[in-house]
């Protein structure tokens, strides 16, 4: 995957990015800034990634949006799709 090259998380310890609790704080810090969130999130939910956080989001986030969406086939695709949209809305603004 060519996204995780652009990943924030690279520059950390891959363990930070595994903590419970409140602890996920900081590792959501970590993702907020990140330029592949929507790639990484895209890939934990289309993959059933289990653990960890993906995306800024924890697996239990993870699991309450499936079970919310379970309509979905692919993550990636209505990701890249609301993203789109989102630009181009903040470019008519």
């Amino acid at each position: 995957m060519e996204w995780e090259e652009q990943a924030s998380c690279c520059a950390v310890d891959p363990d930070e990015m595994f903590l419970e609790g409140a602890a996920q704080s900081h590792a959501k810090s970590i993702c907020k800034p990140c330029p592949v969130r929507t790639e990484c999130l895209a890939h934990a939910l289309d993959q059933r990634i289990q653990y960890g956080l993906w995306g800024g989001m924890t697996e239990r986030e993870r699991r309450a949006l499936l079970r919310r969406r379970p309509d979905v086939d692919s993550w990636a695709e209505l990701l890249e799709t609301a993203r789109r949209h989102h630009a181009r809305t903040a470019v008519d603004a």
